[in-house]
Order: C-alpha cells, then sequence, then structure tokens
C-alpha cells in the first residue's frame, strides 16, 4: 500500500460549546477518490473546509505530501475546489472562466489557450469555448466548474456536494462523467456527499461521518458487507433490524426473537453480553420468501404479506412479523411464488452469514 499523500491529524473544530468535529483522522493515498459521506450536521463539510483553508481547527492538523498545510495561506493551496452551486463569472464566457487561475497565476497566453483547450475536451465541452453560462444547462455549468478547477493542475480537489442540485438522471450522467476524469486525470479527489448510492458509484473509499466523528473507513463493498456499527449498516444500503436477545453472550450463535423462536447468528457486537438484547441486521435482499412452509417446524418465520410491489427486475414485498413489526424483502421478479398474495402467510430464511446483531 503506498504511503498517505493528505494527512488528516486529529482534527477538532469547536464553536463555543458545540464540537463539529471530534479528533477526525484520516489517510489518503495520491491519485484516490475519497469521498465524505454522512447525514447533515455529521462534520463531514468542515473537515473539507478545514483541508481548503475556509475554517481553521481548533485542534489538530492536516499534511499534504509531508508538509504542514494549515499554516498555508488558502490561495497559496493550490487546492481546486467545486460547490454545489457552479459559482461561474457570469460576464466571462466558457472558455475566459477556465483561463481564470492561469491568467491570476500570470501564464502565458498560448499555455493559457492550450489549457482551456485540453480541459474543454476533458469535460466534453470543446464546442461551448465562446459560450456565455447562462446559456448552458446546469450540467453543462458544472462540468464548466470542473473544468476551471483541474486547469492549474492541482494536488488536491475538493468537491462539495457538487451535483446534489441536478436532478436524478443529470445527476447519474455526471457521476459517470466524475470517473471518467478521475481516471483520466489521477487527481486526488475529496467529495461530500449525503447520498449513499452516490458515494457507492464514484469512491476509491467513503469515510462514514456521524456526529463529528469518522465511524468506518472502508471501500463501498467492505462497508456494505460487514459494517462497524448499527449507524453505518443503516446509513449504508436499506437493512431490517430485528429486535433478539442472546443467550450466551457475543460468542454464541444463537439468538432469541420476542416471540421466542431461536434464530442462528453469525456472530455480534462484543459490547452485546448474555440476556442483553440487540438488533438483528438483515438487508432486503438476504432474505428468502416462500409461500409453503418448511419442512421441519422450527425453521423459517412465519410473516403475513402485507404489500406486493413489482419493479421491473426486482419485487418488494413488505411483510409483518408474529410482533407486528415490518420487514422489507427485496427478491428477483422471477421468483415470485404463486402463493405470495397480499394477506397471505409466507416464510422467511436467510443464511446464517448474514445475521449480523448491533446492541439494541
Amino acid at each position: 500500500m503506498s504511503s498517505p499523500f493528505l494527512q488528516i491529524q486529529r482534527l477538532r473544530k469547536t464553536y463555543d460549546q458545540v464540537v463539529a468535529i471530534d479528533h477526525v483522522s484520516l489517510d489518503i493515498r495520491k491519485g484516490e477518490f475519497m469521498t465524505f459521506l454522512g447525514p447533515s450536521g455529521s462534520g463531514k463539510s468542515t473537515t473539507l473546509y478545514i483541508v481548503a483553508g475556509f475554517q481553521s481547527p481548533t485542534e489538530g492538523r492536516v499534511l499534504l505530501d509531508g508538509k504542514p498545510l494549515l499554516s498555508v495561506a488558502p490561495n497559496k493551496r493550490n487546492i481546486g475546489m467545486v460547490f454545489q452551486r457552479y459559482t461561474l463569472f457570469p460576464h466571462l464566457t466558457v472558455g475566459e472562466n477556465v483561463a481564470f487561475p492561469l491568467r491570476v497565476r500570470r501564464l502565458a497566453d498560448a499555455k493559457v489557450r492550450a489549457k482551456v483547450d485540453e480541459m474543454l475536451k476533458l469535460v466534453h465541452l470543446a464546442d461551448c469555448r465562446d459560450r456565455m453560462p447562462g446559456q448552458l444547462s446546469g450540467g453543462m455549468q458544472q462540468r464548466v466548474a470542473i473544468a476551471r478547477a483541474l486547469a492549474y493542475d492541482p494536488p488536491v480537489l475538493l468537491m462539495d456536494e457538487p451535483l446534489s442540485a441536478l436532478d436524478k438522471k443529470l445527476r447519474e450522467e455526471l457521476q459517470t462523467e466524475l470517473r471518467r476524469i478521475h481516471q483520466q486525470t489521477g487527481v486526488t479527489i475529496l467529495y461530500v456527499t449525503h447520498d449513499q448510492e452516490e458515494a457507492l458509484r464514484l469512491s476509491d473509499r467513503i469515510a462514514v461521518f456521524n456526529k463529528g466523528r469518522i465511524e468506518q473507513v472502508g471501500t463501498g463493498e467492505e462497508l456494505y458487507r460487514k459494517p462497524a456499527s448499527r449507524f453505518v449498516a443503516s446509513f449504508i444500503g436499506n437493512s431490517n433490524f430485528l429486535p433478539v436477545t442472546l443467550a450466551g453472550g457475543h460468542t454464541d450463535t444463537h439468538a432469541l426473537f420476542p416471540n421466542g423462536k431461536p434464530v442462528p447468528i453469525a456472530g455480534c457486537d462484543h459490547a452485546i453480553n448474555a440476556g442483553d438484547g440487540g438488533a438483528l441486521m438483515l438487508r432486503p435482499e438476504q432474505i428468502r420468501i416462500r409461500a409453503q412452509a418448511p419442512q421441519a417446524a422450527n425453521d423459517g418465520l412465519p410473516v403475513v404479506v402485507r404489500d406486493i410491489t413489482y419493479l421491473g427486475d426486482t419485487m418488494h414485498y413488505s411483510v409483518a412479523t408474529p410482533w407486528q413489526q415490518e420487514i422489507a424483502v427485496r427478491a428477483a421478479a422471477g421468483s415470485h411464488e404463486a402463493g405470495l398474495a397480499i394477506g397471505a402467510q409466507a416464510w422467511l430464511d436467510w443464511d446464517r452469514g448474514y445475521a449480523q446483531v448491533f446492541p439494541a
């Protein structure tokens, strides 16, 4: 594994008695696409703004390529920034907007023209050089903003929810464009979003923020398959949390549902002891739903089907447990059984390896 290129070390930011971020530490590799994911107020944007130089931390430090960054003036950090709003100069053409940071750095005219051409080709807007920002769609304006941020070859590109103002279709198109631009340029990207699907689409790794701290860092698959906390499990993907009681401590392989039915589990959080209540996490697609009762009386969880929704490639089921908790189940459309109907009884089962228990 390569050494860290950008190091965030024990950053803390307080506003009077309010703690915005609390000892956040993170190492980012050169060329990595790292996403800060979390709900509003979780500290992800505050961390980004400290790296950018828009805010100063109460404690901690940031190193870029081994050198302290916080003592460097924001305009001297040579870091690119793209915001939610496009922040283009409305009185300048597209080409002049991209050229602006190069003019500020007093590059020769020939170099400026060549770099503007290169950047506009990168974002597929070579034909828009002489157009005004107001003549472009929102997605095109954001591509101009990205081109401008990359024009002076910054070592790091910071992006604060740059696609959140766009509609879903356009947002997905630009996500694909961002992946391509990252692969072509190799720039190190720190990206802030509250959209879990966007984070999964774009990132090499994701840092999940909650209440000013990072709860877990990993690839999208790692976070989805092995969440370190109930918060991560609920924020990455869709999850059902079923109440259980642990019989024999965190090494036990069985727990009990509220109706007394035993359920096999793969393992659980070490904070849970024998007799403690817990929350059994199951993803909707990890659950199998059957119309027929299992041969063994103790197999399967009996439920009543409350709703069925056809969504093209999948079927979504809403079912109620014996203790009247609703569970979401997702299955391939072709697997639907004739006996599965609203109001009918059904049975659920799942592989033991999927059954992870967190503190209640």
